[in-house]
């Protein structure tokens, strides 16, 4: 095998073969095959794509690149969901401890955010004392303990991936459905649960911004996830606006909370009671109410308890940005538009993201709205709140939210899309 044959059969828009595949994943694993000659491969394969073969070999590759873990040993059926990402999508941290309440294990692997979309992990390390990075003993001590973890993939964990990814994210191929399906399919799989929900975000502030990308991506995944034994389920929701009130790390956290606690913004509950349900019943547990275990306490109780076995402290004070500016609604009317792409990298610009993997996040950071789509404002009124440790990024967060709303006259009627829009199995 050389790296130049496969390289030209897909810029050719031919199909690779196994061996191909096999081949190529195994040598960019190990060095032999240079970022440049993949950086090239993963262009042809977005330009080309991929038919259903060859992206299940290329999951099967990056899969066997690394470990498989176990969780036969649990009492209780395993079910994990992932999102595609989005803007203010805190649904992980009230879902897994839920979804545990009722029932199931949750190992919940997760990851940070990049650009606009904000990172599960980047979220929990707010709260002081948390730790995101577990080895597989401690993952599955905590799971066994508290019903549900949420913790960072081990290196061990689909390396191939990892490589592939970073890669990805700096040649302009993140866009490629091929590579994401196979990117999120290989760790899950890998992962070993028994049953995966995905969130597939679709909109502005979503990577597939209309719904026929989006049902492409949710099929090829469903696909990947039923070939390898895994009952997998897709829903894509909406993405058009942010999810809830909180764009940002501690902010979001401070949400997740009161959705624990019974309250939270409807948007907010509805979504992760709907995914709660799917999750539930992929597991095989069909008597369990979510809705239920959100209002008598059960779903906090498993929160407290997870998060205390990863070190953090559930009663500590959340960090809160230094400073604050406020954003006010320019006339009245009826907010008829908040664009979900405008406030994430308004956030992000204040801190809350970050350009590179390495770069650090503000934990107090972020943006926190007073109005959605639907609700009647006056001038001058506030409709966000910006965050800050560094007020001098308020001018640059401010430039990224211009244009992000509409406001129509009074009286104007609006009819919200729904937040579930279609569903994949």
């Amino acid at each position: 095998m050389d790296v130049i044959s496969v390289i030209r059969t897909k810029r050719d828009r031919g199909e690779l073969s196994p061996e191909q595949i096999d081949w190529v994943i195994d040598a960019y694993t190990r060095g032999v095959v240079a970022d440049e000659q993949m950086s090239a491969l993963a262009m042809a394969i977005l330009l080309n794509g991929m038919n259903r073969a060859e992206i299940a070999r290329w999951t099967a590759a990056m899969i066997a690149s690394g470990e498989r873990m176990d969780f036969s040993s649990l009492s209780r059926p395993t079910a994990d969901k992932h999102s595609t990402g989005g803007v203010g999508d805190k649904i992980t941290l009230p879902l897994a401890p839920l979804v545990a309440a009722c029932g199931a294990a949750v190992p919940q692997l997760s990851g940070r955010g990049l650009g606009h979309t904000g990172g599960t992990l980047d979220k929990l390390e707010s709260i002081p004392g948390w730790r995101a990075l577990l080895s597989n003993e401690e993952m599955l001590h905590v799971l066994d303990t508290t019903g549900a973890v949420i913790c960072a993939a081990g290196d061990g964990l689909a390396p191939a991936d990892k490589k592939l990814y970073a890669l990805r994210d700096v040649t302009g191929t993140v866009e490629a459905i091929p590579l994401i399906a196979s990117s999120i399919m290989s760790k899950k799989i890998a992962e070993g649960t028994g049953s995966l929900v995905l969130d597939v975000k679709v909109g502005s502030g979503a990577f597939m911004k209309n719904i026929e990308d989006a049902r492409e991506l949710a099929r090829t995944m469903v696909g990947l996830g039923t070939d390898s034994g895994v009952k997998t389920v897709a829903l894509l929701t909406d993405m058009s606006t942010p999810l809830g009130l909180t764009a940002g790390n501690a902010l979001e956290v401070r949400e997740s909370v009161e959705v624990l606690a019974g309250g939270g913004p409807a948007d907010v509950v509805e979504l992760t009671v709907a995914l709660a349900k799917e999750m539930l019943d992929a597991a095989g547990i069909k008597d369990a109410d979510p809705a239920k275990a959100l209002a008598d306490g059960s779903a906090m109780d498993v929160w407290r308890r997870m998060i205390a076995a990863q070190g953090g402290d559930p009663d500590a004070a959340l960090p809160v940005a230094r400073e604050q500016h406020v954003v006010t609604a320019p006339e009245s009317g009826v907010l008829t538009r908040l664009d979900a792409y405008g406030v994430g990298v308004g956030a992000w610009r204040l801190g809350a993201g970050r350009a590179r993997k390495e770069d650090p996040v503000q934990a107090g950071a972020g943006i926190e709205l007073h109005a959605k789509p639907g609700d009647t404002v006056t001038a001058g009124q506030p409709l966000m709140t910006l965050h800050t440790d560094t007020p001098e990024k308020f001018d640059y967060a401010l430039a990224a939210l211009e244009g992000t709303f509409d406001i129509a006259a009074a009286g104007t009627e609006f009819s919200a899309p729904p937040i579930v829009l279609d569903r994949i199995a």
